[in-house]
């Protein structure tokens, strides 16, 4: 864990005023281009779906559009387990289940298809920042919604200046980094 911290210390780059004024984004695309530091992410990351023992203790990785894409999908890998997206309205296919939620600078609706958590299915969270916690929330309502259970979160970083934790209640949160 201490390789992907200093990773991200190292590597992410604040970009002030993007998207909006007065909103400093957390660039990470220097850090998805360094091979180890990417690699350590994506083990510490995916420590938060096993066991003290280190085993397996989900079924899924959920990773919400569009930047927890690139860090689930490796995770599920890591796990050994299969990777659903979890989308912006309007992208997905099929007959989904659809929840609306506040941004740090906005709104948005997030979709999940109807079939992608079975009932029982214990899933890990992953995204790239904690803020409000208004994406989390509506990740974990769409897998309460499925049948499934949210066992967790992981994060690259966690933004603590914003009520995130608060938002999402006792789901146990991994985050590499707070800023």
């Amino acid at each position: 864990m201490t390789d992907a911290r200093e990773a991200l210390a190292r590597l992410v780059i604040d970009v002030p005023d993007f998207p909006e004024p007065g909103i400093v984004f957390k660039d990470m695309t220097p850090l998805l281009a360094d091979h180890d530091a990417f690699a350590a992410v994506i083990t510490a990351l995916a420590e938060a779906g096993r066991d003290a023992s280190g085993a397996v203790r989900v079924d899924k990785v959920l990773g919400m559009e569009a930047r927890g894409f690139i860090l689930a999908a490796p995770v599920a890998l890591a796990l050994g387990t299969g990777f659903v997206p979890v989308r912006k309205a309007g992208k997905l296919p099929r007959a989904t289940h659809a929840v609306s939620y506040a941004l740090e600078y906005g709104e948005a609706t997030l979709e999940l298809h109807c079939d992608a958590v079975a009932p029982g299915d214990r899933v890990l969270l992953v995204d790239d920042v904690l803020a409000t916690g208004g994406t989390v929330n509506a990740t974990r309502l769409l897998v309460e919604q499925c049948g499934g259970t949210a066992v967790g979160v992981a994060v690259l970083m966690e933004l603590g200046s914003l009520p995130g934790r608060a938002t999402i209640g006792d789901l146990p949160v991994t985050s590499l980094m707070t800023v």
